[in-house]
């Protein structure tokens, strides 16, 4: 019988105290050596060495404790159903309540509060507070939640964070009073009309944006949703959310008839707070996914890059060696197995609707052309009858290109991922059979930060306005006259660590159409995976916070009205009809695959 090492004995006894604090029997938790993750009642925490360090056990704890507090004080469908729908209004929200939240938990509880502060001081790291230098650089939902934390324990912030907080803290003073919250700490429905008075007090929301009192005996069903829904985004987080609050408060809001559709695009919620950056050894800007309102689309508006120089068109062979990709394969490989049964059925429905549009036809009983074998007989029984021919019929399918545009970003990370690289991989097989030629490609960035980009920029004394603000990666998975047999094992680096980053959709999607556009077949289909609104910290926080998302409209909007090629898009978790005409959105990355097939096949259907 195996000695349990010291490791393992913390690790029970950490869940073992989660457990207890959150009141919650089932909980369960794991290491990781990504960024720290709640999904329901599974934890994961970050792993300690196996020395044991002091300051990566407090670690481990504060991220185990705020977990376990979560469970046991926050209401999620309550949460849900009073939140704000615009993007930085929303994220103040969130981090209110997590303020709230901790404060509830940890009072009276010393170590509660180290361990919460140590947790604290890890997610600062990567935060753009510790680096702003003006106040419209400082996010306002790290600020808000830090000083509500100050007002709700006493306890100072972090010093890392200081400089930025003091950007802010009087303009926030001025126009609130924080104190008063303390006076609901242990209701959250009333501290969510108090949180709401706050950001009408900061002009973030309108004055008829107080939540709806609802019946606690409710639509039990609303709140199973939207559980479900916060559980299942764990890719996001709020780092860079507040990063163009100010350019953001006179955005447009959605109109009375969509209001229940924002509704549900608003559930990210205070639930999602501790997504996964994807990455190996930056200390983690992770991706938001604002989904903000439609905005009116300036006929002037003028997107632009700071500079190129450090973009990159880069194939998947080039990023890592064949042994890493073998084995990245192999990986996938296993992914495949629970699916394939399910996703290869739905492939074959394709390749016979396809098929059954190339099949020959013939049209027969005439007086020239091929002889008709089967007629032959009618010539022996009488001799008098006149040979038959048969003419082959023209095939009306067009010669087609398929390509398949998948988002790479932070928040992609996981399973959607892994289901979006396994659909590319059926997909390309399926069409490759009928004849149909397929190009995979993916988009983010080589930063987290911005990277070159950026750091000329700071060079050139910040210039404002520079436009796009980080070194774009595009990535061809698959040429679409490369055989599926080369490129097997280039879809297997979509499971690298540290691939996915940051993701710039429209320079993307005009990059995917270029390459359909230079094709040579008679039908061109791009069909894009993403699942969100386009982010990059650098950008929007030197930039006005729909930038990315005013250009990825107006690519689309060129693309749909005056391009010849058809474009479909597929949203995971968030709707991007607001963007495209042609979509649909699926909230469950298990249901990609068969989407995929059933939305190809309908193209060919009309086709």
């Amino acid at each position: 019988m195996a000695t349990e090492t010291p490791l393992d004995r913390f690790k029970n006894v950490l869940g073992g105290a989660s457990r207890a604090l959150s009141d919650e029997q089932e909980v369960e938790l794991a290491f990781t050596a990504d960024a720290p993750s709640q999904s329901g009642k599974h934890l994961k925490v970050p792993m300690p060495a196996r020395s044991m360090p002091a300051e990566q056990v407090a670690e481990a704890r504060g991220f185990a404790d705020s977990f376990a507090l979560r469970l046991k004080h926050h209401d999620t469908a309550l949460h849900a159903r009073g939140a704000p729908q615009e993007a930085v209004a929303r994220a103040v929200f969130d981090a209110v309540e997590g303020a709230r939240v901790e404060a509830l938990g940890s009072r009276g509880y010393r170590g509660i509060t180290d361990n919460l502060a140590h947790a604290l001081d890890v997610k600062l790291r990567a935060d753009p507070i510790t680096r702003a230098r003006t106040r419209e650089e400082v996010p306002l939902s790290t600020a808000l939640g830090l000083m509500v934390r100050e007002a709700l324990t006493g306890e100072q912030s972090p010093a890392a964070a200081a400089s930025g907080l003091a950007l802010v803290r009087e303009w926030i003073a001025e126009r609130s009073d924080l104190s008063s919250l303390s006076l609901a700490l242990d209701d959250q429905r009333a501290f969510q009309s108090l949180a709401m008075k706050l950001l009408e007090d900061l002009e973030l929301v309108e004055g008829d944006q107080v939540p709806e009192e609802t019946d606690e005996g409710g639509n039990e069903d609303e709140g199973t949703d939207s559980e479900q829904q916060d559980e299942g985004e764990e890719g996001e987080s709020q780092d860079g959310e507040g990063q163009a609050e100010s350019d953001q408060r006179g955005e447009q809001r959605e109109s009375e008839d969509s209001e229940g559709e924002g509704q549900e695009q608003g559930e990210e919620s205070f639930d999602d707070l501790d997504g996964e950056p994807g990455d190996d050894g930056e200390e983690g800007m992770q991706p938001v996914r604002p989904n903000r309102p439609p905005a009116d689309l300036s006929p002037h508006f003028d997107y632009k890059a700071w500079t190129t120089q450090f973009d990159e068109v880069i194939a998947a062979t080039e990023l890592c060696d064949q042994d890493e990709l073998a084995r990245l394969r192999s990986y996938l490989d296993q992914q495949l197995v629970p699916l394939q049964a399910v996703v290869s059925r739905l492939a074959n429905r394709l390749q016979r609707r396809l098929m059954a549009q190339q099949n020959r036809s013939w049209d027969f009983d005439q007086e020239e052309g091929l002889l008709d074998a089967a007629r032959l007989a009618r010539v022996v029984i009488n001799p008098m009858q006149s040979l038959s021919y048969k003419m082959e019929k023209d095939t009306e399918f067009k010669d087609t290109v398929v390509t398949l545009l998948i988002d790479n970003s932070g928040s992609m990370r996981g399973r959607p991922i892994s289901i979006a690289a396994i659909s590319a991989d059926i997909l390309a097989r399926t069409l490759e059979r009928c004849g149909v030629k397929t190009e995979i490609l993916g988009f983010t960035t080589r930063a987290w930060k911005g990277g070159q980009s950026r750091e000329t920029w700071l060079a050139a004394g910040r210039p404002p306005q520079p436009g796009r603000l980080n070194d774009v990666r595009h990535i061809v998975y698959k040429q679409a006259d490369e055989p599926w047999r080369r490129a097997r094992n280039s879809l297997g680096l979509m499971m690298r660590e540290g691939l996915l980053k940051e993701n710039i959709d429209g320079e993307a999607l005009l990059w995917a159409h270029n390459r359909l556009i230079a094709r040579p077949e008679e039908r061109r289909i791009l069909m894009v995976i993403s699942d969100g609104a386009p982010v990059d910290d650098s950008t929007l926080s030197v930039n006005t916070g729909s930038y990315l998302e005013r250009h990825l409209r107006q690519v689309i909007d060129w693309i749909e009205r005056k391009s010849p090629v058809e474009l479909i898009a597929i949203g995971i978790g968030h709707d991007v009809t607001r963007y495209y005409s042609r979509a649909v959105t699926i909230m469950d990355a298990e249901q990609l695959g068969g989407t995929i097939i059933e939305q190809l096949a309908a193209l060919f259907d009309t086709a």
